[in-house]
């Protein structure tokens, strides 16, 4: 079955009688036994639900991965797969990494024993250098955020053959409709639902996708005790929304691609980080491995001013931090996603008072230009 159908279809409950086209909310918190040792299949909602069960398949369908399970948010999620680790378990990750992961990994992950050591995962030698003999783990987000840097998923995948090293990789940005990692080696596959599988910027939601069934298991467990299970209206709210997940990722990336273009030759802008533009280090690398480039777009503008300028002239585009839904909003990461990840790693990121990020929506190419353009003058 074909992406576009499999986001529709994927997630139809056939064993019901109604003939209900869109799955059922089961808005329940427990089940009935039939009898002594005998169980419908669901017992207690934290454990699973009809609902959410029929996302999580959808998800390990699109993801082409043994099991999928929905999380309450994206960071629910990470949180919950750092306990796969044991203190003193080392972890390779992004150093172009969303900073509310960072900030888990420096004050979480760190406090409980695991050692992380951040890398330019697009430089697989990088990689392969910041390797020890305690390392359990390279965690990567592909592109990264916000300078979208590109890991080469199967570069990576090479380096952790025949060692004890899962590789993670976090697909939000591309979603599985643009790429898919387990079939490039990916052992676990992270995503923040709230964003682009969603699509509405109406509810939290996180996945992680598993490439086995025994990896699955431990995740499981890991789930059930923890909690932070996506509740069934919410696991409804994503279920609809893959529904469009198709049109709204070509759209959004038809539109990235002219804004990109268009930015690149203002005045105001000095650098344009965006995965499709013909410049980008890596466009070669995201076309072996993806069929499409997303529709996130970082750039700089000639001097603080100006990005702050922007952030308070636009009008059409939404000052807001998050991506990935239908509108278009426009983030400086310095203060917002980023603003808890140490100055001097900023910096040497890249991530200035002079950078803005911007997630593209579906309105039209046209309008969004025309913000853009009144809000640089």
């Amino acid at each position: 079955m074909k992406p576009e159908t499999l986001c529709i279809h994927g997630a139809t409950d056939r064993t019901h009688t109604t003939g209900a086209v869109c799955t059922p909310i089961y808005q329940s918190s427990t089940f009935a036994h039939p009898g002594i040792g005998q169980s419908t299949g669901y017992d207690y909602t934290r454990s699973q639900n009809p609902t959410r069960e029929q996302l999580e398949q959808l998800m390990a369908r699109l993801e082409g991965g043994a099991d999928a399970l929905a999380f309450s948010s994206g960071m629910a999620a990470i949180a919950a797969l750092m306990e796969l680790f044991s203190p003193g378990d080392g972890i390779v990750a992004s150093g172009d990494l969303y900073g509310g992961v960072m900030r888990l990994f420096d004050n979480v992950s760190a406090k409980n024993g695991l050692h992380i050591r951040y890398a330019d995962t697009s430089d697989t030698a990088a990689v392969a250098a910041a390797i020890t003999e305690r390392t359990r783990a390279i965690y990567v987000e592909t592109p990264g955020n916000p300078m979208m840097h590109v890991s080469d998923i199967a570069a990576l995948r090479a380096l952790t053959s025949g060692r004890d090293i899962l590789l993670i990789v976090d697909n939000t940005f591309l979603t599985p409709y643009y790429c898919r990692p387990i079939a490039l080696g990916a052992d676990i596959v992270a995503h923040s639902g709230t964003k682009y599988l969603g699509g509405h910027n109406d509810t939290l939601a996180g996945f992680l996708v598993t490439a086995d069934a025994g990896l699955a298991e431990k995740l499981r467990f890991l789930y059930k005790t923890t909690g932070a299970c996506l509740s069934p209206f919410d696991s409804f709210l994503l279920i609809r929304g893959i529904k469009t997940l198709a049109i709204r990722m070509e759209r959004a990336q038809n539109n990235a691609i002219r804004i990109a273009d268009w930015l690149l030759a203002h005045r105001k802008v000095t650098a344009v980080h965006y995965v499709g533009l013909d410049g980008h280090p890596s466009i070669a690398v995201s076309k072996r491995q993806a069929s499409g480039f997303g529709a996130m777009i970082s750039f700089e503008t000639d001097s603080a001013e100006t990005a702050q300028g922007v952030l308070e002239r636009v009008r059409l585009i939404l000052y807001a931090e998050s991506l990935g839904g239908v509108e278009t909003l426009i983030t400086y990461p310095l203060l917002q996603t980023h603003a808890d990840v140490p100055e001097d790693r900023r910096a040497a990121l890249g991530i200035t008072d002079r950078l803005l990020r911007i997630s593209v929506g579906i309105e039209h190419a046209d309008d969004l230009i025309a913000d853009l353009e009144q809000a640089l003058a």
